[in-house]
């Protein structure tokens, strides 16, 4: 398998090349429980030859089901004997504290990304790093979703609204799309791009709903959001210094989807006057009264506040006051 791996200008960084002996499809009650490396039989091992040799593999297989947690047991052990500590309430997060430094690694599937209070200490883990593991150094973080490029509407006009109120009803509106490839790929680009705005949660949030077959409404709702997007390319959130009070904000649109009945839970939850963390999510019951629903947003606003708070906790932070909600 040959892949070329980009800058963030488009760039090219390397090529990349990959040997896979097999590829494995694993199906939950089928073949889940099997394997997929080989496993030689006891008899054949019993044989003496005059150079008998054991392997041990320095890498998880390409394609294991129980790689991801192997290079996971693997790094986490090297940083903890590096002084750091797992976070309770987050596995991926690494604290370090000495009476000097104070480091946060966090661990995104094989992507690293560490901030702390002294750079000097910072490139001293990350050399200790490259002695160990066969790693690149991306820099300073930066990510860049040439969305609208991609999806071929570069001369579309700005919308100033996400959704329509009237969805416009035509004779091909609910006929599936013809290139479903594409709606995927836009949606979930889009789906980071909610990671630093929140305007555009709910209605992604709609958007993935319909992956598996997307019609021509659905792609008509994607291309209002794009818009919506090419018009709102210089907003963003600013973070400035404040308190370390935790409040948040929850609201609930009950049986708001036609089609199920369900409700969509949203809230957003402010450190200080910044806003740190949102959502929207469909609810999972359907509900017989708005109270309920209302209810079920609240529980799921608490549950992400407690978590903050620990994570607060994490950072040596303790909040001066109850989070309100």
């Amino acid at each position: 398998m040959f892949r070329i791996k980009r800058n963030s200008d488009g760039t090219i960084a390397r090529h990349k090349a990959r040997l896979v002996a097999k590829r494995y499809l694993q199906e939950e009650g089928i073949d889940y429980q099997e394997t997929f490396s080989p496993v030689a039989k006891l008899p054949n091992i019993r044989f003496e030859t005059s150079s008998s040799f054991v392997c041990k593999l320095h890498k998880a297989l390409y394609g294991l089901k129980q790689a991801p947690r192997a290079w996971y047991s693997t790094f986490s052990f090297f940083l903890i004997s590096q002084g750091f500590v797992n976070s309770k309430c987050d596995s991926s997060l690494f604290i370090q504290k000495t009476s000097s430094t104070f480091t946060a690694l966090l661990v995104y599937v094989d992507g690293i990304l560490i901030t702390g209070s002294d750079t000097q200490h910072i490139q001293t883990l990350v050399t200790q790093m490259h002695q160990v593991f066969s790693m690149k150094e991306l820099g300073s973080i930066s990510y860049f979703l040439d969305i609208i490029h991609n999806a071929g509407i570069m001369n579309c006009k700005p919308c100033s609204s996400l959704i329509a109120v009237k969805p416009a009803a035509t004779p091909i509106s609910d006929h599936s799309f013809a290139n479903p490839t594409l709606y995927r790929s836009v949606v979930g680009a889009l789906q980071y791009l909610t990671i630093t705005k929140p305007d555009l949660t709910f209605a992604v949030n709609q958007l993935c709903q319909h992956m598996q077959d997307p019609t021509n409404a659905h792609f008509s709702a994607v291309k209002r959001v794009l818009r919506f997007v090419k018009g709102t390319l210089h907003h963003g959130l600013t973070y400035t210094p404040s308190s370390f009070d935790l409040h948040a904000y929850s609201d609930s649109n009950w049986t708001g989807d036609v089609l199920d009945q369900k409700s969509t839970s949203g809230y957003c939850v402010f450190l200080g006057i910044n806003l740190i963390s949102w959502s929207a999510k469909k609810q999972a019951t359907v509900w017989r009264s708005s109270t309920e629903a209302e209810h079920k947003s609240l529980a799921h606003t608490a549950t992400e506040l407690a978590w903050l708070g620990l994570r607060l906790h994490d950072f040596c932070i303790d909040s001066p006051t109850v989070p309100l909600l």
